[in-house]
């Protein structure tokens, strides 16, 4: 009867240790097929990402739209595939590794994947509104530039280069409200250079326009009542 009380008693314990670890073992095995699997998927759909992108030549296509020689003083090579099929691993790969780090009950490294792979979309519409905003400003520029030459007007290259920063300054600003960084300091910002704008207006045309507006008014004020 002692002995198998004793028995019961390192037994039942000896037990639930050995379920408990080949448990343990098992979730990692688990784990680690489901990261190795998804790594070999990422990487595989990273470089068929790539391979479309070289197919249809985007990098033609930003070249010729005026991007590369930013690329080229920011020390980087045009490459969008290649950009691309790494954005396509890695988002892979979190997403692989959130699934594994859910298989061993990681609760907090879960809550920070799920987290990062949530803010990757952000990332993209940012990168495609900064790149929309350059080419657009790039267009308005040439368009702005022969516009003012072609009226035989002054200043064509500060008005042209003045639409460019407008235009890249209001993707800036857009890029940034999509990574939901600083937004309310955005948004007084834009609220006070509008502002700026109109009050250094209304003072300008106050102090330099006063003659010609009292002009207006006193051939308004002839025309009515006549």
């Amino acid at each position: 009867m002692v002995i198998q009380d004793l028995t019961d008693i390192i037994g039942d314990p000896l037990q639930n240790i050995w379920s408990g670890a080949m448990q343990v073992i098992g979730n990692i095995i688990v784990a680690a097929v489901v990261l190795i699997v998804g790594i070999i998927i990422a990487n595989a759909l990273a470089k068929l990402v790539e391979e479309i992108i070289k197919r249809i030549k985007l990098d033609s296509v930003l070249s010729g739209a005026g991007l590369k020689p930013y690329f080229e003083r920011a020390g980087m090579n045009l490459n969008s595939g290649r950009f691309l099929g790494q954005l396509v691993y890695w988002f892979l790969a979190i997403v692989f590794l959130l699934a594994a780090s859910d298989v061993l009950g990681f609760v907090a490294l879960s809550s920070f994947l799920r987290g990062a792979v949530d803010y990757i979309p952000n990332v993209i519409v940012a990168v495609l509104i900064m790149l929309a905003a350059v080419i657009m400003a790039n267009f308005l520029q040439r368009v702005i530039h022969a516009s003012v030459k072609s009226a035989k007007l002054h200043a064509a290259s500060f008005l042209s280069h003045l639409t460019w920063w407008a235009v890249v300054l209001f993707g800036f600003f857009a890029a940034l409200s999509q990574l939901g960084i600083a937004v309310a300091i955005i948004n007084s910002l834009i609220t006070g250079f509008v502002a700026m704008l109109a009050l250094a207006g209304g003072i300008a045309f106050g102090l330099g326009g006063k003659d010609y507006a009292s002009y207006l008014i006193s051939k308004l004020r002839e025309k009515t009542e006549r």
